[in-house]
């Protein structure tokens, strides 16, 4: 059964990533990736908290951590799309990509352990 829960969650996830990357193209425009930035960063958050919240179920966390989580965010397209900034000349841009996501995403999962503390008092 744990299978199952995985592949839902999974589902779940990478059509909750191909609507936030759509969604950031049309408010933010394409130059950056604002979309896989903003999911890397959700996504740390979440798994934050489901690590950390002993009141979930075995069930449940395999769901929202591997499943959701591991569908939701990606360090592949994170990759490309910071390979194509450097490729475009856009070095600046490219710095922001991998600095920014690799300090918000530790913040975000910081954060998450911490609300994952108060859920589970």
């Amino acid at each position: 059964m744990s299978y199952l829960w995985v592949a839902i969650g999974g589902a779940v996830g990478s059509v909750a990533r191909h609507a936030m990357g759509v969604w950031s193209v049309s408010v933010f425009g394409p130059a950056f990736p604002w979309g896989t930035l903003m999911v890397n960063v959700l996504g740390s958050f979440v798994i934050g908290v489901v690590a950390s919240t002993t009141t979930l179920n075995d069930d449940l966390k395999l769901f929202l951590a591997v499943g959701l989580c591991g569908g939701f965010t990606t360090f592949s397209s994170f990759s490309l799309q910071t390979l194509n900034l450097i490729q475009a000349g856009a070095w600046g841009a490219a710095a922001l990509n991998v600095g920014g996501s690799v300090i918000l995403c530790l913040i975000a999962v910081g954060l998450g352990v911490l609300a994952g503390g108060l859920i589970a008092r």
